[in-house]
Parts: structure tokens; C-alpha cells; sequence
């Protein structure tokens, strides 16, 4: 292919109606201040999008436009472009055609970039263009690290020999950036946050060591290596967060911070001893990321404006329920944000300080120095606040003390692990707290899950197994009303798991009179008619039955979670 000619952008927006001759010469004012690109300042301020840009670029230059969204990179042929080039030209190899290899470009214009790249592929190139956006997501898709993770195990591995480890000498000299330890760890941090991982596993076995990452709420096989370099792997792991390196009977817990990919992440770690050495799970914090606002959550309208009204109040109690990994403190924080205004005091007692939030003040609880959250939660309510969040209620003594706070003219949140709104009272009569406290504190109690949603680039029409077709008619589901039954045939987006992302679906008990008075009858089960009738058709399964017929999620995700909803 001809290199391509060299076009004036903007010009060319103005020519098709995009942007005005005064939005162009913001922009061209813009470049010459910053050093921006035309096209980057006019997507930043709204004046026109990437796709539109792509699709003028590629209508002018008689060249294909491709989504990358809906298309399934070869990884191949991608990785025969190194990434550091494919970052700095914006550019990914994507199909061998003939001899000639289709390069999508983020500005195919750039006459630079088009002779670098086919200088460094060392074939004819054909260019496609792509928006810069998808661009860099397909880049930190693709380019993961699992082989640099590989050889730096196997490294490791041929390193330490066959003999036993000297973990004196390795200590000593484990500080040097060279070392492979510490590079492989590197490594490691950053593919996970590449892949927005919220958890690392490393896993000692009897012939190997496993490192798998949690994303999206499911497990994933990172790498596997010589079962011999997990003592250095936990030995540095255990140095870098001040835990006792000759102690490997017990388990510990301890954190440190890092900085990965100009992102500050907050990890977590815990380790424990198993049959083959000891095993570590470390959870990421990434504490530059921000968190959802209410809005973004998926809340149904009507559940939001109330909840919206209830969190304004000036006392009572919220909680939120689910069990681990469903999202309820970025609800809780989502709720904090919306009201951390200059005239609230807002104090959070917590284990772990999960998001960082301006103005408020934020406690991380300390079992070891007995900083108990008991013990916070007293000292907090002698600090005039006005809002406080209670990680969650773990034991009588805390549940007790932020029952009376919210009877005493104070906004508390807090989290329960329970499987349904309605359960979650009895929960707390279970912990000993006076029913009458519970039916006068209590405004709300927000029940949640997450489903994965069904990947946008492999998702397909999906017809029922038999054993669906069952569950769904045992759930009442009618035949004619099943909707879009969707599912991801699995692709390079998602790998190949055919889900990307997940979703919340929430139900909302709010304590009506009918619901208090119901809460003081000895007999529970009056109390349950009476949330049954309350959440009739809203319900956590009625929820997620609502996105399975938009086809948002699957079957099978509907079916996973009603097995921790219902009885």
C-alpha cells in the first residue's frame, strides 16, 4: 500500500459538518499551548467524538474504519509489534494479508509512524483506523505479562539450583532492582492492574507453584512455576509488608503500598501455612481509582431517589448486605460522597480503609493494639460527628453501640453479611440487640449482588440446556416472556470467559410503620408476610431475572446467585 496523504484534520471536520471554524481554532490555540494533539483537544471538550473522527478519517483516506470493540486480535500478530512501539505510534499489528500486514492506527496520517512501523515489521503495511481509546484498552488487553512472569519464575528456579535456599543471603541481596524476585513481583502487580485484578493467589502445590488473579468475582490460572521459588516470592512478600520472616507456622496479615502503572494500590495481604509451604493472598486497593457515584451504580430509578432521600436524613441506620466481594462498600462510599458536604462530619471506623475520601475522616481498626471497633466507634461518637460508617457490625458489642448512635441523632452505615433485606433484622436480634432498638433505628436495608454481564464483543443469542429451561419454569418464568437470552462465546476481550464486567441489582426494604410494627410481634413469621408483600416484584431475583431478559447477563449468572438468595 501507498503511504497515506497527509491530511489537516480539523479542516476536514469543519468540511464535513463536525465542529465549527470557532471550535477549530479553540482546538489549533489549545496545540499550540499545550502541545495537544487537534484531534485529542476536540474529543476532551465534547466537540466532536473519536469514533466520528475515525470514520472522516477513514472515508477521506478510502481506508477501513475498525471498532475494536467487536473485533478478535490475533495475539500472534499482535506481539510481533513491541508494545513500547505500539504505544508510541498508537498502532496494533492486526491480520497477515497476503504479505502485507493491516496495521490499525490511530492516525494514519502520521507519515512517521507509517515508515517506523514498517521499518520495525519489515513488510508492506496496510493501514485501518481505530479510535485512540479502544486502541489503548486492546494494548493493556493484549500485551499481558504472563510470559515475562514465566521466565522470570524459570529464572528464579535455575537460580536457587537444586540445594536448599539461603534465605539469610537472598534477604541481603533482595533489594538490588535487578533481582528477579523482585522483577517478577513487579511484573506481576502490574499485569493485575492491567486486568483490573482485585486479587492476587499464590498457591504452593505438591509439583508446582500457581499464581491465579480474581477478576470479575472468578478465579483466572496466571502462571504456573517451580514449586522452589515460592519461598523467595514469600519471603520478599512477607519484607516488603513488615511480617515476621521466620515465622511459618502461623498465619499473618500485613499491608504495604506500591505504585503500579502511575497508580497508587494499597495491598493487602494475608498468609497462611498449607501442607506444601505457605500459601498468600494479596487484595489491591487501588486507591487513585475513583469510585462510583449513585448514578452509576444501576439502581432502578424509583430504589434510587429513595435511597437518595433516606441517606439525607439526620439519624437512623442504613445497612448493606451481601456476601464478600458484592460491592457493598463502593455502595456505602457511593452514599458518602453524595452528602460529605462542608457542614457534615462524617467519621468511618473500617478493616480495611478501602477508598480514600476527601474531608472525611477515616479510622483503620488495629486488633493487634486492640483499636477494636468497639473501641473506635466509642471514641468516634465523642467526636461530634455527624455521619458515621461502621465497616461492619462483627460483633453484639459494635452492632449495640451504632444501634444507639442512630437512635441518639446520629446517620450511621454499616454492613451486615446476610443473604436477603429481610433476614437482616433477625441477624441483628441474633446478636443480641434489643428488638426494640432495631425496629426504631433501622430506615433501610439495601440487599446486593453483582452478576458479570455477558462481553459486548462475543456476546450471541443462547438457547436454553434442558436444565434451564427447568429452573426457569420452577422460578415461574413464563415461556413467552424470557426476553434476549444472551451468552459470551468467549473471545480476546474477555478471556475467553465470555463475560466483561460486572453489574449490580439490588433489592430495598425501607421500614414502613406496617414493617416496625410487625418487627415487635414475637411471632417472626409475621414479619416475613409482611417484607414478602412489601417486596413483591422487587425482589434481588426479580433483579437479576430483569437483566437476564435484556440481555445483560446470562442464565447461568442468574442461577449462580440465586442459589445464595433463596432457601
Amino acid at each position: 500500500m501507498a503511504r497515506p496523504e497527509k491530511v489537516r484534520l480539523g479542516d476536514l471536520l469543519v468540511q464535513q459538518k463536525l465542529i465549527s471554524h470557532d471550535q477549530l481554532h479553540f482546538a489549533l490555540e489549545q496545540q499550540k499551548r499545550t502541545g495537544r494533539k487537534v484531534g485529542r483537544v476536540l474529543v476532551d471538550n465534547g466537540f466532536v467524538t473519536e469514533d466520528q473522527i475515525s470514520e472522516t478519517l477513514a472515508k477521506q483516506l478510502n481506508i477501513p474504519y475498525i471498532n475494536l470493540k467487536y473485533y478478535n486480535v490475533n495475539l500472534e500478530i499482535v506481539r510481533r509489534l513491541p508494545e513500547n512501539q505500539a504505544r508510541r505510534f498508537r498502532a496494533l499489528a492486526l491480520e497477515d494479508r497476503n504479505g502485507a500486514i493491516l496495521v490499525g492506527m490511530n492516525d494514519p496520517t502520521d507519515l512517521f509512524a507509517f515508515d517506523e512501523l514498517s521499518r520495525i515489521l519489515k513488510r508492506d503495511i496496510d493501514v485501518a483506523v481505530v479510535t485512540e481509546g479502544q486502541l489503548l484498552e486492546t494494548i493493556d488487553r493484549v500485551y499481558r505479562r504472563t510470559e515475562e512472569i514465566t521466565g522470570l519464575a524459570r529464572e528464579i528456579s535455575e537460580e536457587l539450583g537444586e540445594g536448599y535456599i539461603d534465605f539469610g543471603a537472598l534477604s541481603d541481596n533482595v533489594g538490588t532492582e535487578e533481582a528477579p524476585v523482585v522483577k517478577l513481583l513487579q511484573t506481576m502487580f502490574e499485569d493485575a492492574a492491567q486486568v483490573n485484578a482485585s486479587d492476587i493467589h499464590i498457591e504452593p502445590q505438591e509439583a508446582r507453584l500457581q499464581i491465579r488473579f480474581r477478576i470479575d468475582g472468578a478465579l483466572h490460572l496466571q502462571t504456573e512455576a517451580d514449586s522452589k521459588i515460592a519461598g523467595s516470592i514469600v519471603l520478599r512478600l512477607k519484607l516488603m509488608s513488615g511480617l515476621d520472616i521466620s515465622e511459618k507456622r502461623l498465619p499473618q496479615d500485613g499491608r504495604f503500598n506500591i505504585r503500579v502503572r502511575e497508580q497508587a494500590v494499597d495491598v493487602r495481604i494475608s498468609s497462611m501455612p498449607t501442607q506444601y509451604g505457605e500459601s498468600v493472598v494479596m487484595r489491591l486497593l487501588n486507591q487513585s481509582g475513583s469510585f462510583l457515584t449513585l448514578d452509576k451504580l444501576g439502581m432502578p430509578p424509583d430504589m434510587l431517589k429513595r435511597f437518595r432521600e433516606i441517606i439525607h436524613r439526620s439519624n437512623g441506620m442504613v445497612l448493606v448486605t451481601g456476601p464478600t466481594g458484592s460491592g457493598k462498600t463502593t455502595t456505602l462510599y457511593a452514599g458518602l460522597a453524595e452528602i460529605n458536604t462542608m457542614d457534615q462530619k462524617i467519621i468511618t471506623v473500617e478493616d480495611p480503609v478501602e477508598y480514600r475520601l476527601p474531608g472525611i475522616n477515616q479510622v483503620q481498626v488495629n486488633e493487634k493494639i486492640e483499636l477494636t471497633f468497639s473501641r473506635v466507634l466509642r471514641s468516634a461518637l465523642r467526636q461530634d460527628p455527624d455521619v458515621i460508617l461502621v465497616g461492619e457490625m462483627r460483633d453484639t458489642e459494635t452492632a449495640q453501640i451504632g444501634m444507639r448512635a442512630a437512635m441518639t441523632g446520629h446517620l450511621v452505615f454499616s454492613t451486615l453479611h446476610t443473604r436477603d433485606s429481610a433476614g437482616t433484622l433477625f441477624r441483628l436480634v441474633d446478636m443480641d440487640v434489643p428488638k426494640y432498638m432495631v425496629a426504631s433505628s433501622v430506615q433501610a436495608v439495601l440487599a446486593q449482588r453483582l452478576l458479570r454481564r455477558v462481553c459486548e464483543s462475543c456476546g450471541e443469542a443462547h438457547q436454553p440446556t434442558p436444565q434451564e429451561v427447568e429452573w426457569m419454569d420452577a422460578e415461574g418464568v413464563a415461556r413467552n416472556d424470557w426476553g434476549t437470552l444472551m451468552h459470551g462465546r468467549g473471545c480476546s476481550h474477555c478471556n475467553g470467559t465470555g463475560y466483561h464486567g460486572r453489574m449490580g441489582v439490588y433489592e430495598m426494604l425501607e421500614m414502613t410503620q406496617e414493617l416496625v410494627d410487625a418487627t415487635a410481634h414475637e411471632d417472626n413469621t409475621v414479619f416475613i408476610q409482611a417484607a414478602r408483600n412489601y417486596l413483591k416484584g422487587k425482589t434481588l431475583m426479580d433483579a437479576a431475572l430483569r437483566e437476564m431478559k435484556l440481555g445483560h447477563t446470562s442464565i447461568a449468572e442468574v442461577m449462580r446467585i440465586s442459589n445464595q438468595v433463596e432457601d
